[in-house]
C-alpha cells in the first residue's frame, strides 16, 4: 500500500484515514488468484504470463477478469493481492454508489457490523430483483489497513451530502466520484447508509489499501424477501440481522 496524498477535489475535503482494520464482505465462493506470483516477481512478466494463459483458459479469464482496468504502476501483488484486485477486474455492469459501472471500487467499514449490513442490505436488493427462493449464501469476511487520505463526503454542505447518500439513489453520487476519480484522487470516506455508527471507505485504485486477511466466515440467510438472519462461523451461532 502506497500513500498518496489526496489532490484537491471538487466541493470536499481530504481526511487522513488510519484504519488497522478495515472489514469488506464478499461472497465465498471468490477463490484466491494464485496463478503467477510465484514464477516471477516481476509485475510486467506476471501480467504477460497471464495475458497469455487468457488466450486458451476460460478459468482463468474468469478468474482473473479485465486486469488491463488497472494501470499497471498501481496493481498490487503478492499474497491476497487478489482480493483487492478483484474489485477493480470484476465490474458490477449495473454501477454502486460511487461507480457508474464503468471502473471498479473497493469498499470497506471501520467495523465488521457496519460491513455486514451493507453488504446484507446489497444482496437482499440482487435476490429480490432476480426472484430468488429461500436461500443461503456463504460470505468471507476479509480485514486489512487503511492509511491514506480520502475525500470526505462529511465535509459537503447539508443538501449535498444527503444527496450523494441517498438511501435509494446514485444520481449525485456517481457523476461526484467520477469527476473525483479522474482528478486522481484515492476516493472516499462517508457514514455508512445502512448503520449510523459505521463509517465506510470507497477506494478508486488497489494501491490505496492494504491487502487483507481472511478473518472469518459468514453464511445469510435469505428468506425469499429478506435477510433474517447470518450465521457466524467465529462464533458458531446464528444471530438476527442488525445486530
Amino acid at each position: 500500500m502506497s500513500t498518496r496524498p489526496a489532490p484537491p477535489g471538487p466541493k470536499l475535503s481530504p481526511r487522513r484515514v488510519e484504519w488497522p482494520q478495515a472489514w469488506r464482505v464478499i461472497a465465498s465462493r471468490y477463490p484466491v488468484i494464485d496463478l503467477f506470483e510465484r514464477v516471477s516477481p516481476d509485475p510486467a512478466v506476471w501480467d504477460v504470463l497471464i495475458e497469455l494463459e487468457q488466450l486458451t483458459n476460460p478459468r482463468v479469464r474468469d478468474e482473473v477478469g479485465a486486469i488491463s482496468l488497472v494501470p499497471l504502476a498501481r496493481q498490487v501483488r503478492g499474497p491476497n493481492a487478489s482480493w483487492v484486485m478483484a474489485a477493480f477486474t470484476h465490474l458490477n455492469p449495473k454501477g454502486s454508489r460511487f461507480s457508474d459501472g464503468s471502473y471498479g471500487v473497493y469498499y470497506a467499514a471501520d467495523r465488521l457490523r457496519t460491513a455486514i449490513k451493507e453488504t446484507a442490505y446489497h444482496f437482499e436488493r440482487i435476490a429480490r430483483d432476480s426472484n430468488d427462493p429461500a436461500r443461503r449464501e456463504d460470505m468471507r469476511v476479509l480485514v486489512g489497513s487503511v492509511e491514506n487520505e480520502f475525500h470526505d463526503v462529511g465535509t459537503l454542505s447539508a443538501a449535498q451530502r444527503s444527496a450523494v447518500l441517498d438511501s435509494d439513489s446514485y444520481a449525485a453520487s456517481q457523476p461526484l466520484a467520477r469527476a473525483l476519480r479522474a482528478a486522481g484522487s484515492n476516493g472516499l470516506v462517508y457514514p455508512s447508509v445502512r448503520d449510523p455508527e459505521g463509517q465506510c471507505i470507497a477506494a478508486f485504485w488497489p494501491d490505496v489499501v492494504g491487502r487483507p486477511t481472511q478473518e472469518r466466515h459468514l453464511k445469510y440467510d435469505w428468506d425469499g424477501s429478506r435477510v433474517v438472519r447470518y450465521f457466524d462461523y467465529f462464533l458458531h451461532e446464528w444471530l438476527p440481522f442488525g445486530n
